[in-house]
């Protein structure tokens, strides 16, 4: 498997599998036919739904627990990697947001304004994205692995008038600030830094802000949200100005919250492993939001260099990963596992575990102890988001006595459309769509797979400054209902749940969930004069699991013989044209970089309208 290089999976180190609390185990004997009477009398996927949560905005989840849960964990983070996690209450929590909030309003004139937020999973983060929902202004979460130049345009185009950035980003952002006429203010995280022109650390102004509250300042919390007033502007990408901005609203982000409690059951005693960027609608929502509205915990992972130890430090019982990661985590379990010269015993193990939890009785959590120690100890939760999973290791995380969900959704829903209840199980599904949501299939072949259309209230509001992609995306039904064609191919099954056979859109989805829009890359080779026409594509190879960023391209040769000389070999060409992409490449970021590059003698097949049929030509490699 290549590895992309923003998310290169380092050498995890597990701890040797001795399996000491079950050798004696081994030989157990285990009545099967007796099991398999038993199980006719239990009840397959039982049903329970939970009860409901029908929460309208952030703000009533904020102040619920302020209230309720001031003195809970609300977030580990190891801010010195030579010392302990430092747990911090929802008491200081939220009295920080209140102060950043307070200051951002009234002493800096920030209400109602876009502010962007860049960095890497940090406490100040969590400050700043919580103020804005409760108040401030428009958040714009930015991927932190943008190159300036996306960083700027992203800024740019949303007329942010502050940047609130992590010390890592530091030198990125003074490389972009004179390109940035609108930006009032460059808020450092973790500075305390008195104002000086533009800048000033975070930590300053929630000093103010709470000098502020002390003196009577309750303006911040008499803000009132309105549900559906826009909050949150995600860009999918930021390459060009054709690139989409996802408007997102305070309902929309509440409805994930309702939507998830009907399936998942989270305890104030529970505690999430954040490992996922926090741009990432997934993680800021059902990995921040939702525990939060629980009373649950968030540790904060470090790096990818540093999950294993994280892990075993924090003993978070859940955790949202993408099947990048969750795939090497078992790959190195599995290897540490025959190393230690017990796979055939924990195999073994397996089945006569699933056959004594089919009716009733669980002992895998201990059988298998040594297995959850390298994951912490208290692992029951591991939700696969943003790219399908290999089944097989959804199933071998079942087998551990873990619940394996899996979720199904885009920026534009928020993300949550479809999930898997812990209750009714179905490794190799998408999930079931949730209480706010309703799936359906249009046009289904004979195999009943069609587009995915999507009607939820965590719809987005729609793409910003772009009514025209908006109304492409979401079609209104004759009752007033806003579907969103999700550019997916699938089908349901008797019981509703999901499943993904492929895609419509054009956009490319990497194994660790990062999506590339080919249409932004190809506007960029549109500058190259000796390129003519291009196609950018995911090329699957035989023995990869990542798709191939690859570019088809019909060479305009009048340029190159004009520029290079008449008489070229097909190699000169290709080696033109491949300098010139390498320039472009240096443009983008490390996973939308172009690495394979076709020559193509012939037209490419269009439609009527002349666009390029991408699914005609892709199918030209099969």
């Amino acid at each position: 498997m290549r590895i992309l290089k923003d998310f290169k999976i380092p050498n995890f180190k597990f701890k040797k599998i001795k399996m000491k609390n079950v050798e004696n185990l081994e030989e157990v004997n285990v009545d099967y036919e007796e099991i398999k009477n038993k199980q006719e009398g239990i009840q397959k996927g039982k049903n329970k739904i939970y009860e409901k949560t029908n929460y309208e905005t952030i703000k009533e989840v904020f102040y619920m627990c302020r209230e309720k849960y001031a003195e809970n964990i609300c977030l580990l983070e190891k801010f010195n990697s030579k010392e302990e996690f430092k747990k911090i209450t929802y008491k200081q929590f939220t009295d920080d947001v209140m102060a950043l909030g307070t200051a951002l309003t009234n002493k800096y004139s920030l209400k109602d304004e876009r502010i962007v937020i860049i960095g890497e999973n940090t406490y100040y983060w969590y400050v700043s994205y919580m103020a804005m929902l409760c108040g401030v202004g428009i958040a714009v979460p930015v991927d932190k692995e943008l190159p300036a130049n996306e960083i700027e345009n992203v800024i740019n185009r949303s007329r942010a008038t502050a940047v609130i950035y992590s010390a890592k980003k530091k030198d990125i952002i003074k490389k972009v600030q004179d390109k940035l006429p609108t930006v009032k203010y460059f808020i450092q995280m973790n500075s305390d830094n008195e104002l000086e022109g533009r800048e000033i650390g975070i930590e300053t102004v929630i000093k103010q802000g709470k000098e502020m509250i002390e003196k009577g300042d309750n303006s911040f919390e008499k803000i009132e949200i309105d549900p559906d007033e826009f909050k949150v502007l995600i860009f999918t990408s930021g390459t060009t100005s054709n690139s989409k901005g996802v408007m997102i609203c305070n309902r929309n982000l509440a409805e994930n919250i309702n939507a998830v409690s009907t399936y998942v059951k989270l305890y104030p005693s529970d505690r999430l492993f954040s490992v996922l960027p926090l741009h990432h609608t997934y993680e800021s929502s059902i990995g921040f939001l939702l525990p939060f509205a629980n009373g649950a915990s968030v540790a904060i992972c470090q790096g990818l260099k540093h999950i294993v130890p994280d892990l075993q430090e924090t003993k978070p019982t859940a955790m949202i990963a993408v099947p990048l990661l969750i795939e090497n985590l078992y790959k190195k379990i599995n290897k540490t596992i025959e190393k230690s010269g017990k796979a055939g015993l924990v195999n073994s193990m397996i089945h006569v575990t699933n056959a004594l939890k089919s009716v009733g009785v669980d002992i895998k959590r201990k059988v298998f102890s040594e297995i959850y120690e390298n994951l912490g100890g208290n692992i029951r939760i591991i939700v696969s988001a943003a790219a399908p999973i290999d089944a097989k290791v959804g199933r071998w995380v079942q087998d551990l006595g873990i619940s394996f969900l899996q979720g199904y959704g885009l920026t534009e829903t928020a993300p949550i459309a479809a999930l898997t209840p812990e209750f009714e199980p179905k490794v190799g599904s998408a999930g079931k769509a949730v209480n706010c949501a309703e799936l359906k299939i249009d046009n289904p072949n004979e195999k009943g797979e069609g587009e995915v259309l999507i009607k939820s209230k965590t719809l987005m509001l729609g793409y910003y400054e772009n009514e025209e992609a908006t109304n492409e995306v979401i079609k209104v039904d004759e009752e007033g209902n806003r579907w969103f064609h999700s550019g997916d191919v699938g089908y349901l099954d008797e019981d509703g749940f999901l499943y993904i056979t492929g895609r419509t859109k054009n956009v490319i989805v990497t194994q660790n969930g990062k999506n590339i829009y080919p249409e932004e890359i190809e506007l960029m080779l549109g500058e190259v004069k000796e390129i003519k026409e291009c196609m950018v594509y995911g090329k699957e190879v035989e023995g990869e699991k990542e798709l191939i960023i690859t570019v088809k391209v019909i060479p305009n040769i009048e340029e190159i013989e004009a520029k290079h000389g008449k008489n070229l070999t097909d190699e000169q060409i290709h080696d033109i044209i491949w300098e010139q992409i390498k320039g472009v490449n240096r443009k983008l970021t490390s996973y939308k970089a172009i690495k394979k590059l076709e020559i193509k003698k012939d037209e490419f097949v269009k439609t009527t309208t002349m666009k390029i049929k991408r699914f005609e030509e892709i199918k030209k490699d099969n």
